[in-house]
């Protein structure tokens, strides 16, 4: 790969787009790889990661091109989720060089989560990475970066208080549902799916005293989650009959359709002599059909109803937030610091090769031209090019070597206006007290920010 190298993330997040559209753009399981090696070979793109969770949906590449890049990201995004281009821009943001390590550092920690200091999104962004590497789509840039990721995260933890008494997107429900009950007591709360969101809300209501049942499609699933918990389990294919005598139902399936129509609802409110039933809907694509909240004694929540409560928990956190972004922006400033420095010496290199090389090559041809040369004045000619090539040189070189607000694309830049064809030279950043390899327990965790 050429040394022409930019790092970009393009996507939408809970802070750009409603849940309506963040659903068309999640990227399932199965469908992820084939995404990655459409995503890896549109123009420009050299290297490419997906994030897909319930709040966002990033894509970080490498470039030689960065508009055309993100042009191609942006239309790729769009023809997959189904939605014009002009519907989905206001919602895209991009971040380059710099700010797009700082944005993925950020995103690691959880500080640019639904819930800041949740615990999930390091282990997605670790999933993130493993995919990437398994289908062959990130190289030594990418590679480099979430690591350092990585790192970033696991000091975030050890050194703030943001991570103590860990809470999620499923927690966050739970304390949404006091709000409607008092307590737990004596409720029926129905969990729909077995998948991770779904543990989380079993231990966090279980904890209240709740008693919970679970059912999913799966019924091995469902069986294995109800033993943690001492809660029963009902058949999927019964899912009314489940309905019937819930009073709270928290829906997070992974289903690419709502498994809870508005007409199935009505049908159970009807049945219910309208008894009010609290919905709150932690799954993205939705569980729960929107035009369901129409019906009387239905109460329902989404993912996007539960940014007031994780507004008020950012200010509760608001100090050890401060500290997490202060380490966020010390790692950030080593990190760039020890690209730069990995690329200057070969960069250097090349420039000086590349300048001398054609100032010499040009002062031969100017001696061919003129035959009736003498050596001495031969001489002088190739010396006077080598010298005025040297002094042009003692500029940039200059400004290479000494720190400057922006040093990455300055040295990328020097390699693109001179041309310069170089490998990326891309080492491990591992320095001495960073024992951890990489998070692996977490990379266990699918889901959350």
């Amino acid at each position: 790969m050429g040394a022409e190298i930019e790092l970009v993330v393009l996507g939408v997040s809970h802070r750009t787009a409603p849940v309506a559209l963040r659903e068309r753009l999640t990227v399932v399981p199965e469908q992820a790889d084939a995404m990655l090696r459409d995503l890896a070979a549109l123009q420009g793109v050299r290297e490419a990661a997906l994030l897909s969770t319930c709040n966002r949906v990033e894509v970080y590449a490498v470039t030689g091109d960065r508009e055309a890049a993100l042009r191609a990201l942006a239309a790729e995004l769009a023809r997959r989720g189904g939605i014009p281009e002009i519907e989905l821009d206001p919602h895209l943001y991009s971040r380059e060089q710099d700010a797009a390590v700082h944005h993925l550092f950020r995103v690691a920690s959880s500080l640019d989560s639904l819930v800041v200091g949740e615990p999930q999104i390091l282990g997605q962004v670790k999933s993130t990475h493993d995919a990437a590497r398994r289908v062959g789509t990130a190289g030594p840039v990418l590679n480099d970066c979430f690591e350092r990721a990585f790192r970033v995260a696991r000091r975030v933890r050890r050194e703030t208080a943001i991570a103590r008494n860990p809470v999620s997107v499923s927690s966050v429900a739970v304390v949404l549902a006091r709000q409607v009950f008092e307590n737990f007591e004596g409720k029926g709360v129905l969990v729909l799916g077995a998948g991770k969101m779904s543990d989380l809300a079993a231990r966090a209501l279980r904890a209240h005293g709740a008693r919970i049942t679970i059912t999913n499609r799966t019924q091995a699933r469902a069986e294995e989650l109800a033993a943690r918990f001492e809660a029963a389990v009902h058949p999927w294919e019964d899912l009314p009959g489940a309905l019937l005598v819930a009073d709270i139902v928290i829906a997070s399936t992974g289903a690419r359709t709502p498994v809870l129509s508005r007409d199935l609802l009505g049908r159970v409110q009807r049945a219910r002599r309208r008894r009010p039933l609290f919905l709150i809907d932690i799954a993205v694509p939705r569980d729960v059909e929107p035009a369901a909240a129409e019906l009387e004694g239905v109460y329902l929540y989404d993912i996007d109803d539960l940014q007031k409560i994780a507004a008020e928990h950012r200010q509760e956190r608001q100090g050890e937030a401060a500290e997490a972004e202060a380490i966020v922006e010390q790692e950030l400033g080593r990190f760039i610091q020890a690209f730069k420095g990995r690329q200057l010496g070969p960069t250097v290199t090349a420039l000086r090769a590349r300048v001398l090389g054609l100032a010499k090559a040009e002062a031969e041809k100017l001696c061919a031209a003129m035959p009736h040369l003498g050596e001495r004045e031969r001489r002088a000619i190739l010396a006077f090019a080598d010298n005025l090539a040297k002094k042009l040189l003692h500029a940039p070189q200059m400004a290479l070597k000494k720190d400057a607000g922006d040093p990455l694309s300055l040295v990328l830049a020097v390699q693109r206006l001179f041309e310069l064809e170089l490998a990326v030279v891309v080492e491990p950043l591992a320095e001495p007290g960073d024992e951890d390899a990489g998070p692996e327990s977490e990379s266990k965790k699918v889901a959350g920010s």
